[in-house]
């Protein structure tokens, strides 16, 4: 999904949309409650990317400080834990600072702390490789001076379009994979971070969607082409977009498959529909949901 010019209009018009309705008593509070109740889903996606055990329930249970009911490990307690509050604090601080290398580390150290304090909110340093899948990561000696760059070309980059920064500064940053650990976990804040600067909400890159999501290094890496990640973020902003809207709108919101029933609709096209954002649905907890007005 290269982004056009369309793509581009429906952006900016469920951005104005989105903008309009947030504005009035109790809207930021609202969004507020929205944001807090999708922590659970995003810190398990974004930790099952990475192959925690841990499940959507295991997760929000861990998080509310209630008993799982298999042994997990420590680490992966502390993993959810950690992530969730990354979540909480970008939500809260990013109007205060620009990205930087040094918001970068803090987010880091907020993310490791306590998993491994050695290597918590420090780049690598010399002696120190990485290795995703078939890619060798750059030697540690280049990689604040890689980190420097991308952060410069982004906040220098004044033309390209808002989507397109987003989704090559992720794709560099994870290409570089300056940290011994946590890198997935900390690029996928760092979008959300500059998503947030913009005046949008987070966005959850899903786990069932993996698969795409590692085409999208792959392409970038083998050709540097960028427009499987831009497909993968532009997808996943405007559902976060329809979720937001159908709640500022104070919509009924229905199962997509209550919906196919009542309206008498195919339940694989409107589901194709859903995952190409061609309707205004969105999912919670892995479920697909649509808001209705009548």
């Amino acid at each position: 999904m290269p982004i056009t010019n369309p793509i581009k209009k429906r952006l900016q018009a469920l951005k104005l949309e989105y903008d309009k309705l947030r504005k009035g008593k109790g809207k930021d509070s609202l969004l507020a409650m929205i944001d807090e109740a999708e922590i659970p889903e995003s810190v398990y996606n974004s930790n099952a990317i990475e192959n925690s055990t841990l499940t959507l329930k295991e997760t929000e249970k861990i998080l509310l400080e209630m008993e799982v009911a298999r042994n997990v490990s420590l680490r992966e307690v502390f993993e959810a834990k950690n992530l969730a509050r990354v979540m909480g604090y970008i939500r809260s601080e990013v109007q205060e600072t620009d990205l930087s290398r040094e918001v970068i580390l803090f987010l880091h150290q907020m993310l490791m702390g306590g998993i491994d304090d050695g290597i918590a909110g420090r780049f690598r340093t010399k002696g120190e490789y990485v290795r995703v899948g078939t890619h060798i990561a750059p030697a540690p000696e280049h990689v604040d001076q890689m980190v420097e760059n991308i952060l410069t070309s982004y906040s220098s980059d004044l033309s390209s379009y808002f989507v397109d920064k987003i989704a090559k500064f992720h794709l560099d940053f994870e290409t570089i994979h300056p940290f011994n650990d946590g890198n997935g976990r900390i690029g996928r804040i760092l979008m959300n971070y500059q998503f947030l600067r913009l005046g949008f909400p987070v966005i959850i890159v899903r786990n069932k969607e993996k698969k795409e999501y590692y085409k999208a290094f792959n392409d970038y890496r083998n050709s540097k082409k960028s427009q499987t990640m831009e497909k993968v973020v532009v997808l996943a902003l405007v559902e976060s977009l329809h979720k937001r809207i159908t709640y500022l709108k104070g919509e009924n919101i229905m199962t997509l498959s209550d919906y196919t029933k009542k309206h008498k609709k195919s339940a694989p096209a409107v589901l194709n529909a859903a995952h190409r954002q061609n309707i205004p649905a969105f999912r919670e907890k892995g479920v697909w949901k649509i808001g209705v007005s009548e």
